[in-house]
């Protein structure tokens, strides 16, 4: 199973709690898809990250991200499991299913694996 390094796990922890409490649905959004970055790799994190996803759409009543969140719940794991999902992209409905994106650059400095 693909793994993603401990420091990138453990900062989707951090923003996954941020988008709990940020006090405005466009930070929860940012946060949501900042921790979308880093589930890729890991088929739970990366389902358990469209789930919040779709929570927060439903929340919102916007119907489009909602159907699109139900889309990617569904091809979420078997795209981390086979490598096959576009590094970088945000996960959002308005964005590609396979359209990649340039990572942040404190993200992408997490998923690199250890030099060893």
């Amino acid at each position: 199973m693909p793994r993603i390094p401990h420091a990138a796990r453990i900062r989707y922890r951090q923003e996954m709690a941020a988008a709990k409490t940020a006090g405005d649905d466009d930070l929860r959004w940012a946060r949501l898809e900042r921790a979308h970055i880093l589930s890729q790799p890991d088929p739970w994190l990366h389902t358990g990250n469209h789930v919040a996803m779709l929570a927060l759409a439903v929340r919102q009543r916007d119907r489009r991200e909602a159907f699109g969140q139900v889309v990617r719940i569904i091809v979420a794991a078997p795209g981390s499991l086979s490598g096959r999902y576009p590094e970088g992209n945000t996960g959002r409905a308005g964005v590609g299913l396979r359209q990649p994106m340039s990572i942040p650059p404190d993200l992408a400095a997490l998923l690199r694996p250890a030099a060893t």
